[in-house]
């Protein structure tokens, strides 16, 4: 009697989620194929109807990637072209000439040729803008520029590029090109070993493993792992870097979706290459993804001790998705959680202010967390050093300048200027700060502040409501304090810009290889790390 009212009892319930699940389903497929087909009628008439011609495939594009903006940056539609790059992105391997190289309006600009690769040999330096490749003009090209430097191996292609107002035309001889995830690693002394994974494609996790091998056999009773500026990538790397230096079975990070086919934990699969060698691990505002895994869950595990400035704040998963014709939708489909059970996302793209853009999550919303071993950690805003040091993070006025590209620009400059004899001893002066603050002023920089922002919208208010008049002069003042307080800031971050210019020209003289000699010897973040790293009871006092 009871296993039938059971029965009587399931059914119905069972017919009523059936009947929900679907209505809710054909709803949304109703809602869906509506809009789907209002789309395509505009769509159809402005291609047909529209005064001038029009490109459909262009503006297809634009619908898209403006549709794309209003979810996340990681949501993003690929053409073709764009598969090609990502999967570039991905495996660190394509042809080409071998540069990292910046796509303008008129020109390409090469930003640093890889020592040894084809533009290296061709004589192609930092700063060079070309031109013309074969017969085409970049002025007048319509597609993407820097694919014209791409093609098959050993293939050729001539270049017309600038330099320092002068014209000069070269042969490049194409080649395959491998991008390392580890460009370097070294012993920094006799004890301490020092490794720089400079992205997550997937070679990191072989690469980073090879680097500690190499250096335990050359002495090395620590490590330095440097995630400063890697931006991310593969999160199964990450799992396996993790998984160097913790025991097999340890859950690294979950990940959970409102799709239950991607909640997922993702625990270590091998065993770890050494689960006691002390370990730091530097970070700063552009690790990001998948550094944000590593140092995260290692810090949540006890297993280093993080140095720097606190990390980007990015805890969301993208996957690819392919789409008809060669395209791909890269999607966001989950947010990704530390081993402590904490989410690092930093940006609130779902809750925007008025005017359209994503809310960064306030300090007084973190939520606490705690490490194995009982220590603090929060969520809400990347992962914070456990030794911070302030020179690592750069001001809005410092990050204007390097946006604007004049500290690559000036760095391009002095290169043509001075003869430097002994760059590890390199050290910009007083009057190089100087005459880089001349520099400045000459390229007309100007930076505005969120403040300038906010009276010159109360200033725009009062004119609306005719008391414009009453605070004009006050107005006046206020900016012209501010303007006095920008010029100073900029001698305020001294140390900071005398940084990022010393780090890039230290790369015109001696390659990016050459810059990380040059970290050994001076480099702030090292020299603590090696400190920490120097002495037991203190590294142990960072993990307790």
């Amino acid at each position: 009697m009871k296993k039938l009212l059971k029965k009587r009892i399931l059914i119905p319930i069972s017919a009523g989620i059936i009947f929900i699940t679907g209505s809710a389903f054909q709803n949304d497929f109703f809602e869906i194929a509506k809009q789907i087909e209002i789309f395509t009628t505009l769509y159809k008439e402005v291609n047909m109807n529209y005064v001038d011609e029009t490109n459909p495939a262009d503006l297809m594009d634009t619908a898209i990637k403006s549709m794309l903006q209003e979810l996340d940056p990681y949501t993003q539609f690929y053409n073709e072209q764009d598969v090609e790059a990502e999967k570039i992105r991905r495996t660190g391997d394509y042809t080409g000439i071998g540069a990292n190289v910046r796509t303008l309006q008129d020109k390409l600009v090469i930003i640093e040729p890889y020592k040894g690769y084809p533009a290296d040999e061709a004589g192609l330096k930092a700063g060079d803008e070309i031109i013309k490749v074969n017969n085409t003009l970049i002025s007048t090209y319509k597609e993407e520029a820097g694919d014209l430097l791409k093609g098959t191996p050993n293939s050729s292609v001539n270049v017309t590029y600038l330099r320092q107002g002068k014209e000069y035309t070269t042969t490049i001889k194409r080649s395959e090109i491998e991008i390392n995830a580890v460009p370097y690693f070294s012993m920094i002394n006799d004890k301490t070993g020092y490794i720089v994974l400079s992205k997550f494609n997937n070679k990191a996790a072989s690469q980073t493993a090879y680097a500690v091998r190499d250096l335990k056999a050359q002495g090395a009773k620590s490590i330095i792992l440097d995630l400063r500026g890697n931006p991310g990538g593969l999160l199964l790397e990450a799992v396996k870097i993790v998984n160097l230096f913790v025991p097999k079975g340890q859950i690294v990070v979950t990940t959970k979706s409102k799709v239950k086919k991607f909640n997922r934990s993702y625990y270590t699969q091998n065993e770890p290459l050494d689960t006691q060698i002390p370990l730091v691990v530097l970070i700063n505002g552009k690790s990001a993804s998948a550094s944000e895994i590593v140092s995260g869950s290692l810090q949540d595990l006890d297993r280093a001790v993080i140095v720097g400035s606190r990390s980007f704040g990015k805890g969301l998963v993208q996957r690819p998705k392919p789409l008809t014709y060669g395209t791909q939708l890269k999607i966001t489909i989950s947010r990704y959680y530390t081993p402590s059970g904490r989410c690092i996302q930093a940006l609130d793209y779902w809750h925007r202010d008025e005017n359209g853009n994503a809310v960064r999550v306030a300090q007084e919303n973190y939520n606490e967390f705690k490490t194995k071993n009982g220590r603090k950690v929060f969520d809400g805003g990347g992962v914070f050093p456990d030794e911070a040091l302030e020179i690592t993070e750069n001001s809005p006025i410092t990050k204007a300048i390097s946006n604007d590209f004049l500290i690559f620009d000036y760095a391009t400059d002095y290169y043509y200027n001075h003869s430097v004899k002994d760059i590890n001893n390199f050290e910009l002066s007083a009057s190089d700060f100087t005459d880089f603050k001349n520099y400045l002023k000459s390229n007309n920089f100007t930076f505005v502040t969120e403040t300038e922002k906010s009276l010159s919208k109360v200033l725009e208010n009062a004119v609306k409501e005719d008391l414009d008049d009453n605070i004009q002069k006050d107005y006046n003042t206020l900016i012209s304090n501010l303007n006095s307080s920008k010029a100073l800031a900029i001698d305020e971050n001294r140390d900071e810009i005398l940084s990022l210019l010393t780090d890039e020209i230290v790369k015109r003289y001696a390659y990016r290889e050459g810059l990380y000699d040059y970290y050994k010897l001076h480099n702030i973040e090292i020299k603590k790390a090696a400190d920490i790293l120097s002495n037991t009871s203190k590294y142990n006092s960072y993990l307790k």
